[in-house]
């Protein structure tokens, strides 16, 4: 198994610094914090959505310790209703958490071919319980991310720069398919459909795969954007279980056992960008 700290991805903080505004946004709570792994097993929090008092910015947390700390010893999410009196973590960095004005917390590690390589956080400015709602939220990005920097990995894809481009490029692709299905406008949609048509590449799908139909395209390209099946199905306006069938559908013609590997091989044969 392999246990040695990875070498923090340049593109992973545009990956986190996305799922970060994502998760304040579906949550509500006022402060969302993210934080690589780095070589020494320690965290640096420098990843924020939501205003700080500018306290907390760059502090290293070391492995074991605080909650981001314990979370990478446990590679577990894990709650304190109060950081500041907690009994399930150490406690040295206390006077930062105050200066912040922070007290009830969850921490939710990314955990990659077993290996965490960042830690999420939600922060409540109150003690609070946290509820279904955050929790959810804060397992579902943890998640969202795991798949997105496998599929990056494996299809050999990741950002150069650290400017999150292809994450970009991929939710513009997704969005402009949407687009084109809400246009009433013939020329319109078909203007759009050259635009993300180009967005595959010069010489577009190269036919060694099954043919998609446009709508498992479309349940396709939000996959790779790390969606959950719900999730698709609320952004398409379609049923959950339709959704599955699509993704079984897609699965079937790629011939992918999962939704990574199916998202890897749609990039392999450009029908993802």
């Amino acid at each position: 198994m392999n246990t040695a700290a990875p070498i923090p991805d340049p593109s992973l903080a545009a990956r986190v610094n996305s799922s970060l505004h994502r998760l304040r946004t579906v949550s509500g709570v006022p402060l969302a914090i993210g934080a690589l792994v780095q070589r020494n097993r320690a965290l640096r929090l420098d990843l924020f959505s939501g205003n700080t008092a500018g306290v907390i910015n760059g502090v290293s947390v070391d492995f074991g310790h605080g909650l981001g700390g314990k979370v990478l010893t446990l590679n577990r999410p894990l709650v304190v209703d109060d950081y500041l009196v907690s009994p399930h973590i150490t406690h040295r960095y206390n006077p930062v958490i105050a200066a912040e004005n922070v007290h009830t917390m969850v921490a939710a590690p990314v955990i990659v071919d077993r290996v965490p390589v960042a830690v999420i956080y939600a922060a409540l400015r109150s003690v609070t319980p946290i509820g279904d709602r955050t929790l959810d939220a804060i397992s579902g990005e943890a998640r969202q991310l795991e798949q997105q920097i496998v599929a990056a990995h494996a299809a050999g894809l990741d950002d150069v720069g650290g400017d999150g481009l292809r994450e970009r490029v991929a939710a513009a692709y997704a969005q402009l398919r949407e687009l084109t299905r809400t246009v009433d406008d013939h020329g319109l949609a078909s203007a759009i459909t050259r635009i993300t048509d180009e967005l595959l590449g010069d010489t577009g799908p190269t036919g060694q795969v099954g043919e998609l139909t446009a709508r498992e395209q479309d349940v396709l390209a939000l996959a790779a954007l790390g969606f959950s099946n719900a999730r698709i199905a609320q952004s398409l306006g379609i049923g959950l279980h339709t959704t599955k069938g699509y993704m079984k559908a897609v699965l079937h013609k790629l011939g992918a056992s999962n939704r990574v590997e199916a998202v890897v091989i749609a990039r392999r044969n450009r029908l993802l960008p």
